[in-house]
């Protein structure tokens, strides 16, 4: 049973992770009783909360417009942010402004399930491991829970996503997918030739651009944002991600390896571009994955729309040999997807720690 509302959660006997998890309700089960302060089961320890300190002040990702795709500009714009920053904005994307309104509607509407809807899609009770409603990361191997909620869906063919993924919002999540196919292929082309790849063959097109998963992530407001994340410090293992963010904030990303942040600001229309731990391994290294997180909010909800574009599971991430043509040393060993992937997924979010499975010798 759970306390009534504004409980300050003093209870022992009430099983949070039984209610969030197990039941279905998710932290937005939480924020919605109305509680004054945060279960100690999301208390972070002191080195991964967030201080505004932190944030470098006028210090912004770069921001590209895409409205000439044929410029050597634009493409030298896009290989140059992914080297030097490993995550940009873009604008005039190609992708209508109305399907992303439409994604973030079917959004909040699937978060508005009753907890019993949802919770048809737990890992427990989902039709495939292709549907996946959850809470946090990895909440049985972490030392305190993000607050968030999230969907998953991984792409198979329409006719699972039809029998499987949730009506409140399937068809807008493919649609989704479907607009952003041209992108997709246009970011992957400019960045490939920027490191002198002339063309993606039928070998490495699974290893680029073999599967798309789009995560619906949900950060309800939080009693005590100062105390805990929306996510933790990672690094994707994407190729590349493409997100989607309402107008409310939360988004950084650590500059360079210090101990620097820079707050992704909203952009009306636009989409985050960020490089992900796959692309950093066949770049070797030149295109950088970097870590990034999003921070709790104690007076507004917030969502974003992650679309991964991964390698498929069966591929082997490896530096490309036009990028070791002129004698330089590979910095990683050939890796499968599947096992980096399992590797990722086994434990809790712990910055760029995840490349180091990849990693040959110290450098």
């Amino acid at each position: 049973m759970a306390p009534t509302n504004g409980s300050t959660l003093a209870t022992e006997s009430w099983d949070i992770a039984d209610f969030v998890i197990n039941k279905g309700h998710g932290v937005k089960g939480l924020s919605e009783m109305g509680l004054k302060s945060l279960p100690k089961q999301f208390h972070q320890p002191l080195e991964e909360r967030f201080s505004e300190k932190k944030i470098l002040d006028q210090v912004s990702i770069p921001l590209i417009d895409m409205s000439n795709w044929e410029s050597p500009d634009v493409a030298k714009s896009i290989c140059d942010a992914a080297e030097n920053w490993g995550f940009f904005q873009i604008v005039n994307h190609g992708v209508p402004l109305e399907v992303l309104e439409r994604v973030k509607e079917a959004t909040h509407r699937f978060f508005a399930l009753p907890a019993e809807e949802k919770r048809k899609y737990s890992k427990e009770n989902a039709p495939t491991n292709n549907v996946r409603f959850g809470s946090s990361f990895v909440p049985h191997v972490e030392k305190a829970l993000e607050w968030k909620d999230f969907l998953s869906l991984f792409y198979v063919s329409e006719e699972e996503t039809s029998a499987f993924w949730p009506p409140v919002c399937k068809d807008e999540m493919l649609e989704y997918m479907k607009s952003s196919e041209v992108l997709i292929r246009r970011l992957m082309h400019v960045l490939v030739k920027g490191l002198n790849v002339k063309r993606i063959d039928e070998i490495r097109e699974p290893m680029l651009l073999g599967s798309r998963r789009v995560n619906l992530n949900y950060y309800p407001m939080c009693p005590n944002p100062e105390l805990t994340v929306g996510v933790g410090r990672h690094s994707d293992i994407s190729t590349f991600t493409i997100l989607l963010q309402d107008d409310i904030g939360g988004l950084h990303v650590r500059k360079d390896s210090g101990n620097d942040w820079i707050h992704v600001a909203p952009i009306s229309g636009s989409l985050i571009i960020n490089i992900g731990d796959a692309l950093q391994i066949m770049s070797n290294g030149r295109y950088k994955s970097i870590e990034h997180c999003v921070i709790a909010n104690g007076c507004q909800n917030r969502i974003s729309v992650p679309l991964f574009v991964n390698p498929k599971p069966e591929a082997i991430l490896c530096p490309f040999p036009e990028v070791l043509a002129n004698g330089e040393k590979p910095l990683y060993k050939p890796v499968l997807c599947a096992d980096y992937s399992r590797h990722f997924y086994t434990k809790a979010h712990d910055g760029k720690k995840t490349i180091n499975f990849a990693k040959i010798g110290d450098f």
